[in-house]
């Protein structure tokens, strides 16, 4: 058994600017992950499912993650999950006490604009989860704790330590 695995939601992280439409749209070739893991992430494994926008998730989204991590063979767990509604799949997962370290990250500008931010969002949520116990976690903005102690301040764009 490895260690840990990241697994790729979508969320911001992960967006692109599709040149055709003028949007911003989740990059299902996960090309942000593979960037990083390419010039220093390769020894972690990482998945790819969901490949939505978290406004976008409904239970069953939420259901199939908890089933994922479920069946994986893996204690340690870092989620990109995008952060609108990281506090709700958050809750959803430690609702079912897993006895497994999960931790979801995200980021509020997507890897293909500046990598920057995600890059060190990645960084910290796999750094607090190879020491984190069992329970659920974010990890973002400089800040990694207790899902129930980080909140997103959407009146200054970023997460908070409460």
């Amino acid at each position: 058994m490895e260690d840990t695995i990241i697994i790729s939601t979508g969320g911001t992280f992960n967006k692109i600017y599709n040149k055709i439409t003028g949007e911003l749209e989740i990059d299902t070739s996960n090309l942000a992950l593979k960037t990083i893991q390419d010039r220093w992430l390769s020894n972690y494994k990482f998945i790819n499912i969901i490949n939505k926008d978290s406004l976008d998730f409904t239970p069953k989204d939420r259901e199939e993650l908890l089933n994922k991590i479920k069946e994986l063979d893996y204690k340690k767990i870092v989620i990109i999950h995008g952060t609108d509604t990281i506090d709700i799949t958050a809750k959803y997962l430690d609702n079912a006490k897993l006895k497994k370290s999960i931790v979801l990250t995200g980021a509020m500008v997507p890897f293909s604009i500046d990598s920057i931010e995600a890059t060190a969002n990645l960084s910290l949520a796999i750094g607090y989860a190879n020491i984190a116990q069992n329970g659920v976690y974010i990890a973002i903005n400089g800040i990694a704790n207790s899902y129930k102690k980080v909140v997103k301040n959407r009146e200054l764009g970023k997460f908070e330590l409460i």
